[in-house]
């Protein structure tokens, strides 16, 4: 490694919304700074494992797919 090129990793607190802080290791502000996250950790989907519902609804891969679907890509085909 190249000395005096990476950032300093240190341990940092992180306070949430609801009150709850735990500590962890960052690059963020220095040794002891404290991180305020604006995240609710009994509401959002990264804490509570929610549902995510991935849809597409004429988007992209139906645009390609309109396209290009009945084109074929196989080798030694012209």
């Amino acid at each position: 490694m190249k000395p005096d090129i990476h950032p300093n990793y240190h341990y940092i607190k992180v306070v949430l919304t609801d009150g709850s802080e735990f500590v962890t290791r960052s690059t963020y502000g220095s040794e002891g700074a404290t991180l305020h996250l604006d995240i609710d950790p009994k509401t959002h989907p990264a804490w509570t494992g929610g549902s995510q519902h991935l849809v597409d609804r004429g988007g992209r891969l139906s645009r390609f797919n309109s396209r290009f679907g009945n084109m074929s890509f196989a080798k030694g085909k012209k």
